[in-house]
């Protein structure tokens, strides 16, 4: 229950760097009107079944709506939702439900020799447009029209670190390291077509483990996008320690899945 607690308590920080968190008696609302096409930025978060549901649905339509931004919902513990999903179909909402598994380091550091024409660098001044490149080639991410300003909002935020790997001096990985109150999330995870499939994150991932001991981090966490990434992932130390069962709701546009493959 504790790491459940620290988990969503991480969740909301993270989404906060990014948007404005307005509560609602039956959840939350999340907007950043400056990003209208960031989804994790713009979106409605519940994970109970409200009391008066047409009304939460109408107030999250006239919400969005007001800002030109189109409605949608992230839904927690989908079991218990089943009727409200209905009604949101009704309603016309598109939905895909979406496995979030939730891995925890195991506190062991990986050890990789790093080649000599691979290089780790933390992200500033000097290489913040190479890293911003990377990021803005990852159509998983959104592509420039998200991650462009997502990343400058990042960057200026002490609780993220960010990490650029070159090979033989080419921008090529990213990743960054979030942190909140001595809990860890890595995000932001990529490598450009070109250079996948040489296990490159590997490097990275050593990095931030590394500094995550030397930070004294309680916990570090990583949310893998898919079965396939969590395989990567559990090969440096991380174990699944639980997966939730997410929902979508959007009333146009790509769904999540769209996005990521």
């Amino acid at each position: 229950m504790e790491l459940t607690k620290q988990i969503n308590e991480l969740d909301f920080a993270l989404l906060q760097s990014f948007s404005t968190k307005l509560d609602r008696s039956w959840g939350t609302l999340f907007l950043n009107a400056d990003q209208p096409d960031y989804y994790d930025a713009n979106h409605a978060y519940l994970n109970s079944q409200p009391e008066h549901p047409e009304k939460v649905i109408d107030e999250v339509l006239a919400f969005y709506r007001s800002y030109s931004i189109t409605p949608r919902f992230y839904l927690g513990d989908v079991d218990l939702l089943t009727s409200f999903i209905v009604q949101l179909k009704d309603k016309g909402f598109q939905y895909e439900e979406i496995p979030q598994p939730i891995q925890l380091w195991n506190n062991k550091i990986t050890t990789l020799s790093i080649p000599e024409h691979v290089t780790v660098e933390k992200v500033n001044s000097t290489n913040y447009k190479e890293a911003s490149w990377v990021e803005c080639q990852i159509k998983e991410f959104g592509g420039k029209a998200v991650r462009e300003k997502a990343f400058e909002t990042e960057f200026k935020d002490s609780r993220y670190t960010h990490y650029l790997l070159k090979i033989n001096g080419n921008p090529s990985s990213t990743a960054c390291l979030f942190v909140h109150n001595k809990q860890g999330r890595i995000e932001s995870v990529a490598t450009i077509e070109e250079f996948r499939g040489q296990g490159l994150i590997g490097f990275v991932l050593q990095q931030i483990q590394t500094e995550a001991r030397e930070m004294k981090l309680e916990h570090l966490w990583v949310h893998p996008i898919n079965e396939q990434v969590e395989k990567v992932y559990n090969r440096y130390g991380f174990a699944t320690i639980h997966t939730l069962q997410s929902g979508h709701a959007f009333l146009d546009g790509k769904s999540i899945k769209e996005i990521r493959d």
